[in-house]
């Protein structure tokens, strides 16, 4: 593919992957550009100057290496977890943002010289029955050495064993998604803003759509509903939950549920759920505990109160940083992958001034107001760009 081509694709799916339409993306450029101009361009029948090009990197909060390079990372046998409809044009939003993050994982991967490795063949379950999914579960915690204790951080269990986990920044009408690479690798997608005990379940719910392998006249209820069961077991296995709750119970206290939360890192909701599956309490009871947290503002606030610690990916970052300091990469570079702002990019001189320390202590003793942090932010933003095209210039003509 043609350089001026590559280009095309990228621009259109950098704007669409930030939900822009193109008259949009021109307001957020101050108008140094016209909509036409933009078309052009992602049409490939011209190219930005480097004027334009840092302008459009800038609004997009891409690096200019994103519009240069081949996507290497589509993603197939995509399956998503909505609680409403999603639009068309959040779910294309949502797919280039996973697809972004991927090709920078593999980017860093590549550069450390790590080969990702997940074994499908190991993890073959058919799933005609609840017991299916119970030994389903029982075999990822033999196979995953954890046993029965609690899991600590369910996404860094993932990482660790060889599936790509993504954060995104969605609306609430976004859950989570699953699909795969070429390569067979398992990737799992879930909303950032989402409370830890639910960003947990939701994980190892797509986990079950990745691996278990249901009957053909399965129906897609009955697959969820046991996915669902899948999560719940993993993050709390069923022997255990008998051991602390007890075979048969009328009702279950509150506050026997929140420790449970505690230690286990899940809700009292999928607590209560296992409770019903499980048969421990009746189905009246089961219906009791919804009407009453849909009825009592006060026990809904105390059941959905999120009592563990956040969880984020850290495998990504955690590989630049190696890179960094093993020499790999500049500072620059990492601060374009991680879009922070590193020492390098606080001591950078323009005119022997340090630009980012000068901006604050011209400033020293002032309240700073939304305007002048964003204008700030962006200060910060050019010098990251600035340092990164300087050094991929020196490359060429040194």
């Amino acid at each position: 593919m043609e350089l001026k081509d590559i280009f095309s694709k990228r621009l259109r799916n950098a704007r669409l992957m930030r939900g822009l339409s193109m008259q949009q993306l021109c307001v957020m450029m101050n108008d140094i550009v016209t909509k036409q101009s933009v078309s052009k361009y992602e049409r490939g029948e011209s190219m930005p100057d480097s004027t334009i090009l840092i302008a459009l990197c800038k609004a997009l909060n891409i690096s200019p290496d994103y519009l240069f390079r081949e996507n290497r990372s589509a993603l197939n046998n995509v399956h998503y977890r909505k609680l409403t409809r999603l639009s068309a044009k959040e779910e294309k939003s949502i797919n280039l943002m996973v697809e972004d993050t991927i090709e920078r994982i593999n980017e860093i991967e590549d550069i450390c010289g790590i080969e990702r490795h997940f074994d499908a063949s190991s993890f073959t379950c058919q799933v005609k029955s609840l017991n299916d999914v119970f030994c389903a579960a029982t075999k990822l915690r033999t196979d995953w050495n954890i046993g029965n204790a609690a899991i600590t951080n369910v996404i860094n269990i993932l990482e660790t064993n060889g599936i790509i986990v993504v954060e995104v920044e969605a609306s609430d009408a976004f859950s989570g998604l699953n699909g795969t690479l070429e390569n067979g690798t398992p990737v799992i997608v879930v909303n950032k803003q989402m409370s830890t005990e639910r960003k947990r379940f939701t994980a190892l719910h797509e986990l079950g759509h990745a691996l278990l392998h249901f009957s053909e006249d399965m129906d897609e209820k009955m697959e969820e509903q046991y996915c669902n069961i899948f999560a719940n077991e993993v993050l709390k296995p069923r022997q255990t939950f008998l051991q602390s709750i007890g075979e048969k119970r009328h009702d279950i206290a509150l506050v026997e549920l929140k420790n449970l939360q505690s230690e286990f890192g899940i809700s009292v909701d999928a607590l209560m759920y296992k409770a019903r599956y499980l048969d421990v309490i009746s189905e009246n009871r089961y219906t009791t505990y919804w009407k009453k947290k849909n009825f009592d503002s006060n026990f809904k606030s105390q059941v959905e109160k999120s009592i563990i610690d956040d969880e984020h990916c850290t495998r990504f970052e955690n590989l630049i940083y190696r890179a960094l300091s093993s020499g790999l990469i500049t500072e620059s570079k990492a601060a374009v992958l991680l879009n922070k702002t590193t020492e390098e990019v606080w001591r950078y001189y323009i005119g022997g001034y340090q630009i980012a320390e000068k901006w604050l202590k011209d400033r020293k003793g002032t309240k700073l107001d939304l305007n002048a942090i964003i204008h700030y932010s962006n200060i910060l933003y050019v010098l990251a760009q600035t340092i990164y095209l300087s050094k991929e210039i020196d490359k060429i003509y040194i």
